[in-house]
């Protein structure tokens, strides 16, 4: 991009800041009406309340207000490119949402979209295209480098089926080939497609892998997403919980993710997760009990004891020397009682709290929560990692 090009960008930020939102939900709604073999690919769900959309404005905007220097949103453009190859999203896909971006661009913005604008938005979105192709080329030639890994979609097999709470169910999977399966991070997550009838195409989930490898079968640990006030019901999880049974086949891509317990570290780890945030939370904590060389403190919070999935496994960790606290928003059943969330950091901080390591997963407003009280404490940014479930953002 040449400099001009680069202030007409810029020039942008105050359109993309006030209708960003409203051309993100026009460049969605023309992709998908003109190349309807991508509504495979994208979550209804996130479609229909606005989270897609909001997601990529905000990308967008970002994206406007670094182009002298995009190299600063390469952590977030990693993240993105590992979902992007969960998907199964290649080269060629970039040159149609190319195509439905800048003639979004031309029919939101009307006659403010001169030539020089929308020629300066190729070059941008060229440059962004280049950076993402070039990352997920990568990761697929890591999941082919891998010893039992693929690319695409592969059949599975649903050989145990596990109730974890009254809202969460672990799906115990092995391939349909038979064949060997990838070592994969503590962290990481595969994507998971089925088809939905009343939408009339596949629909894609991530779901955690919420154990260690095994080399034989995966688990994954779903949560029945029932209707709420404005949110309509998970139209996968509850296919999951309700139509799919052992014997059953589901198509999955190979793990990925960038969520991942950092293995070169001696620091103390501290694991921080609300509601079916504990799911990726389970693997590191098992693997670092395995190793047996960090101190590990494990805190989970819960709407209630009866939606607390994996309790008698955590109780586990306590027995093999990890700190464990849990904490809910209302008490139930036989459970003593307990510390009410949300909980304070000063209630399950280590003794050196700023030299621990920090993992957060659960609802968006948890994370941002204890993220901005961990940033108040003073422990570094680069001690503290998060994985957020589905589109969103976290406080930067």
């Amino acid at each position: 991009m040449n400099e001009q090009q680069k202030a007409l960008v810029r020039a942008t930020i105050p359109v993309l800041q006030r209708s960003g939102v409203a051309l993100a939900s026009h460049f969605y709604q023309r992709m998908l009406t003109y190349n309807p073999e991508l509504k495979h690919v994208f979550n209804h769900g996130h479609q229909q309340d606005g989270r897609q959309p909001q997601a990529l404005a905000g990308a967008v905007l970002a994206y406007a207000e670094h182009i002298d220097d995009p190299t600063v949103l390469l952590p977030v453009v990693e993240r993105i490119a590992h979902k992007h190859v969960s998907l199964g999203i290649r080269a060629e896909h970039y040159a149609i949402v190319g195509k439905h971006l800048l003639a979004s661009i031309q029919e939101v913005l009307g006659e403010a979209a001169t030539t020089a604008l929308v020629d300066a938005w190729a070059a941008a979105y060229h440059q962004l295209a280049q950076l993402f192709i070039g990352i997920e080329s990568d990761l697929y030639q890591q999941h082919i480098a891998t010893e039992g890994g693929w690319t695409g979609w592969r059949p599975f097999r649903i050989v145990r089926k596990q109730i974890e709470s009254e809202e969460i169910t672990s799906f115990y999977l092995r391939p349909l080939d038979g064949g060997q399966l990838p070592t994969y991070q503590p962290g990481q997550y595969i994507s998971l497609r089925v088809y939905v009838e009343q939408l009339g195409c596949y629909q894609p989930r991530q779901y955690s892998l919420s154990n260690v490898a095994t080399g034989s079968e995966f688990r994954i640990s779903v949560k029945r997403e029932m209707a709420g006030n404005a949110t309509p019901a998970g139209a996968v999880s509850n296919l999951l919980h309700t139509d799919y049974d052992v014997n059953d086949m589901l198509e999955l891509s190979a793990p990925t993710g960038d969520f991942v317990l950092q293995q070169d570290s001696q620091r103390p780890v501290v694991l921080l997760s609300g509601g079916v945030g504990i799911t990726p939370m389970l693997a590191i904590a098992q693997s670092l009990l395995q190793q047996g060389t960090r101190p590990l403190h494990f805190v989970h919070a819960a709407r209630n004891p009866q939606v607390h999935a994996f309790k008698a496994l955590s109780d586990e960790f306590a027995e093999q020397g990890a700190q464990v606290h849990y904490f809910y928003d209302e008490q139930g059943g036989s459970e003593p009682p307990r510390t009410r969330a949300p909980f304070a950091l000063t209630e399950v901080l280590p003794p050196s709290a700023t030299d621990a390591e920090y993992y957060l997963c659960g609802p968006l407003a948890f994370m941002q929560h204890y993220i901005t009280e961990l940033r108040a404490y003073g422990v570094p940014e680069s001690q503290i990692y998060a994985e957020v479930f589905g589109s969103g953002g976290l406080p930067a």
